[in-house]
């Protein structure tokens, strides 16, 4: 047994967080990232800058993450 209190490391390692966080700060940065390369597509003539496109875009990058990263 060590006096040596757990180090930072040891923390964020055991701790997996509130999942609702988690969703909502994917759903949060989703939706920017996807206004983000709306805006872009938009100034370059590609797309129009639509809140069905934002949308659709921030749907596909919500459930990309989700798959890929959370489970």
């Amino acid at each position: 047994m060590s006096d040596e209190p757990e180090g930072i490391r040891e923390g964020v390692e055991g701790s997996k967080g509130d999942p609702r966080l988690l969703l909502l700060l994917n759903a949060v940065l989703s939706a920017w990232f996807a206004w983000t390369v709306s805006w872009g597509l938009d100034m370059l003539d590609i797309a129009s800058l639509t809140t069905t496109n934002v949308g659709a875009l921030a749907l596909i990058i919500f459930v990309l993450t989700y798959v890929l990263v959370l489970r």
